[in-house]
């Protein structure tokens, strides 16, 4: 299984089970728009780390790391990778709505499915 960070506002998306991996809705997509196979809030950054956070550049470190304990913390984890494992699916979009592609909680939860499915 794939896991792929895709920006829900990009023009040209990869097909795969669509994800969202955002505690909140991203602004200006209708939900019908979006096509969401799943919205996993759940397994999101809390409310205060993402705050913490802020997209900063200069916290990306310590935000990997409070996130990867976070999900190692938080009991919906287990069953969310259980619920991934089942899924009959090639290629999982994880969605998120930052301006930032490289630095934001979808790519720390794409590094940490890979490590803990060994994809």
């Amino acid at each position: 299984m794939e896991f792929i960070p895709v920006r829900i506002y990009a023009h040209t998306q990869p097909t795969g089970y669509r994800l969202l991996v955002d505690r909140v809705w991203p602004r200006g997509i209708s939900k019908v728009n979006a096509a969401l196979d799943e919205w996993a809030k759940d397994i999101a950054p809390s409310t205060e780390l993402r705050k913490w956070f802020g997209h900063d550049e200069a916290k990306a470190a310590e935000f990997t790391q409070r996130y990867t304990q976070e999900l190692d913390a938080n009991p919906a984890t287990p069953a969310f990778i259980t619920h991934l494992e089942a899924l009959d699916a090639a290629r999982v979009l994880l969605l998120f709505g930052a301006k930032d592609e490289t630095t934001n909680n979808a790519t720390v939860l794409a590094a940490y499915l890979r490590q803990k499915l060994g994809a």
